[in-house]
């Protein structure tokens, strides 16, 4: 190659360098592709494109919950079930957790429990127990204290309640949700059908053996659900009709689709579970070799709840230890055995009680 007469060979060599510097910029550029123009919007047809969406803490915390097949297990709590008042020995939490170290098969699934906090001293408390906790924040909203039953602020909390369980469901998340007043004795999953055929299976406040919506009161207090179109579009339907049930608690609204075509019109499968499995104050099971959780159902008062829940704990302890110190009457103690009364949810619905 001729250098031109007027220039150097060095300088040559730099103008080479520069217009190849030039070149990058204008080709190679990271900024730039080498796709025409009217496809820069799109990606290539018959690529695949590797997506990575940001989890949010929800996400996380259902993820980080779940077992292999997507269920977790959620209870929601706020302060007055973390707390504990200058006349009770326990609260409401502590006699929850301490369920599933007495009941059988039960300690495991404290793994795939998510404490859902409606409030920052449950949320504290949550974390200091080192449970697996989500802190679900309503805004001008004060969770915090007890609601009592069929107040005001506990019909608002109950529908703030739908409106996460329904965000779960949309997430594909299977669970049972529980309320923290249930004790869990038995591993409830050896007694649900858990086949895939069941849309929704919910405790009841008295079992008929009738397996008609009409015939069963409803407990949304435990109740196992799949994640699927016909579970979502019922949840839907469910919370749209929240600001038309002025005083009513989303269970009762809950019921009346039950009973009024729903589960016909979405092909739901629904069973009620037998209180002789999953049991409560409203109607005791009377098979403590069979019962799998006892419910504070029919009861007004975390007070009363603790109370009696308390009494529940030590009946369990003194059957297992009678049964574990006399094997061959195990039959004998089993069929003799009788729950302490419920005095203090009895006396909870008294006037002026608190």
């Amino acid at each position: 190659m001729e250098h031109p007469k007027n220039l150097p060979p060095g300088t040559s060599a730099i103008v080479f360098l520069l217009s190849a510097g030039f070149l990058y910029i204008c080709i190679w550029s990271p900024s730039r592709t080498l796709l025409p123009y009217n496809e820069l919007d799109d990606p290539p047809k018959n690529y695949t494109t590797v997506e990575f969406p940001v989890k949010d803490e929800l996400e996380l915390a259902l993820e980080g919950a779940s077992m292999p097949n997507k269920t977790v297990i959620i209870a929601v709590v706020n302060r007055a079930y973390v707390e504990q008042t200058v006349d009770a020995e326990t609260t409401m939490l502590d006699l929850f957790l301490e369920s599933f170290w007495l009941g059988e098969d039960t300690r495991p699934l404290l793994d795939h429990l998510l404490l859902v906090t409606v409030d920052q001293t449950a949320h504290d408390r949550c974390v200091f127990k080192r449970l697996r906790c989500y802190r679900l924040e309503t805004e001008g909203v004060d969770f915090g204290g007890e609601k009592v039953y069929m107040s005001r602020e506990f019909i608002k909390m109950m529908w703030r309640r739908t409106l996460f369980l329904l965000d779960v469901l949309k997430r594909g998340y299977n669970f049972i949700f529980t309320d923290t007043d249930v004790m869990w004795l038995r591993n409830p999953f050896v007694k649900l059908g858990l086949n895939g055929t069941e849309d929704l299976q919910i405790s009841v406040d008295k079992y008929y053996g009738d397996p008609r919506p009409d015939h069963n009161f409803i407990n949304t207090g435990f109740y196992h659900i799949r994640s699927n179109n016909k579970t979502i579009a019922l949840f839907d339907r469910w919370y749209s009709l929240k600001d038309n049930s002025t005083r009513r608690k989303e269970q009762d609204v809950l019921l009346d689709l039950l009973r009024h075509g729903i589960v016909a019109e979405f092909d739901l499968r629904v069973m009620f579970l037998e209180t002789r499995h999953f049991s409560g104050f409203c109607e005791d099971s009377r098979d403590v070799g069979a019962v799998t959780t006892v419910h504070a159902n029919c009861c007004r008062h975390i007070g009363a709840k603790v109370r009696d829940l308390t009494a529940v704990l030590r009946d369990w302890k003194r059957l297992k230890a009678a049964v574990t110190k006399y094997p061959k009457a195990a039959r004998n103690i089993t069929g003799s055995f009788r729950w302490s009364a419920h005095d203090g949810c009895l006396n909870s619905w008294k006037p002026h009680h608190h």
